[in-house]
């Protein structure tokens, strides 16, 4: 039997009113996914335990069959371990967003938590020149992919300090967030450093010149210490790979001893390889019990509150994502089961994260014992849960139902 987990980021939704009062779910061609969820169990999971920020860190954790509770550290060091960057003991990592932000009369706005999507070769020029000039025992900088960054803070972090996620307050006031990082002298002195490099470097007065967003600022968020998990094989008793573009999603990868493929091209966006991830889903299920394709696509549409780009965002993930790997599959004759899903709801109109239980449906080519018989939107799966009662309160409790398995006891 093979497991292939399909995660479409952020695609939940709610109805909105350009779409005719329909959720991009409901808008959305996906002849696909339509099919497969109509023959396959429609469930309710919460992927999000109450009192948790709704980050695709705690519900990606959730959806590979983890217990934040027991292994949530934080989301920075995720994205360090993808990242091959070793965190030790007496260490914090950060993300350090690239932003574009609009200072005004001692007010801060947050203008574009990835300043306008930077390319990975500009904002590497960016984050090494701010190593550079800030760059100190305590601190050191490492670029990452696009806007999305890392900090390595050597030391225990001032307690007054509270971070907050720069895409949950596009157009947003964030001037007190801002100061949570000038109470604190050193990274005062980095943030105030680093603004007049990106101020003054070419990168940036080039993408001026062409009409593009500046990065003019960085933001540090979502810190941790290195997490400490048990394999998925060991867990669960499946090998296993997990493609995706984001490093967050690789850390968990690396964190929980599945192969991370890397695939060229892959940038998180519409633009995204999509042929390359098929490629390499279908090469690791050749040899590997499981495989986990993560879509970023969809939720960055919704952070950014663009309704068409969402739509083909989930069209996009179905035609070319969802439909070859199935169709691959079933040419090839091997029994297996396959998951769509969301991780958490990205609302256009709210343009962050909601902590919701997400809708999902699990397919197997055998055939479903509970087939809903109803198309991929939030609402089907909701009234069809109420039908079955299959709500479950967490992604150990998915994680298990679709491999149809325990969870090996070794503690």
């Amino acid at each position: 039997m093979k497991y292939i987990l399909l995660i479409g980021d952020g695609m939940g939704d709610t109805p909105v009113v350009e779409l005719g009062n329909r959720t991009p779910l409901e808008a959305a061609n996906k002849p696909e996914i339509d099919r497969l969820c109509a023959a396959g169990e429609p469930l309710l999971v919460r992927t999000v335990p109450e009192g948790y920020p709704p980050g695709s860190d705690v519900a990606n954790l959730s959806l590979l069959g983890y217990e934040p509770e027991k292994y949530y550290s934080g989301r920075a060091p995720l994205e360090a371990v993808s990242m091959g960057i070793d965190i030790e003991a007496g260490e914090i990592a950060f993300r350090c967003n690239l932003v574009n932000v609009n200072y005004h009369d001692d007010r801060v706005t947050m203008i574009d938590y990835s300043a306008g999507h930077i390319s990975t070769p500009e904002a590497a020029e960016l984050i090494t020149a701010v190593q550079q000039a800030c760059g100190t025992e305590k601190l050191t900088l490492y670029p990452g992919i696009s806007y999305r960054h890392l900090l390595i803070h050597s030391g225990e972090v001032d307690a007054t300090l509270h971070t907050a996620p720069p895409h949950d307050y596009m157009d947003q006031d964030v001037t007190g967030f801002y100061n949570q990082y000038l109470a604190v002298d050193y990274l005062a002195e980095l943030m105030r450093t680093s603004a007049r490099v990106l101020a003054d470097h070419p990168v940036n007065r080039k993408r001026i010149a062409e009409g593009k967003r500046p990065a003019n600022s960085i933001w540090l968020w979502g810190e941790g210490k290195k997490p400490a998990m048990e394999p998925v094989q060991q867990r669960y008793g499946i090998s296993g790979s997990l493609i995706s573009a984001v490093d967050l999603l690789k850390g968990l990868g690396v964190c929980s001893g599945l192969d991370v493929l890397e695939v060229e091209g892959a940038t998180g966006y519409l633009d995204t390889n999509y042929q390359g991830k098929v490629d390499a889903a279908l090469e690791a299920l050749k040899t590997q019990d499981f495989v986990l394709v993560h879509v970023e696509a969809p939720d960055e549409a919704g952070h950014q509150g663009l309704v068409q780009d969402k739509v083909q965002a989930i069209e996009d993930f179905d035609a070319k994502i969802v439909a070859p790997i199935v169709a691959e599959m079933d040419r090839r004759g091997d029994d297996y089961r396959l998951v769509v899903t969301m991780d958490h709801y990205t609302p256009l109109a709210r343009r962050t994260h909601e902590d919701w239980p997400v809708p999902m449906f699990i397919y197997d080519s055998r055939g479903s014992s509970h087939p809903g018989g109803v198309l991929y939107t939030e609402e089907n799966i909701k009234a069809e849960v109420k039908k079955t009662g299959l709500s479950l309160d967490s992604g150990a409790e998915f994680f298990a139902r679709f491999i149809d398995r325990d969870i090996q006891d070794h503690g």
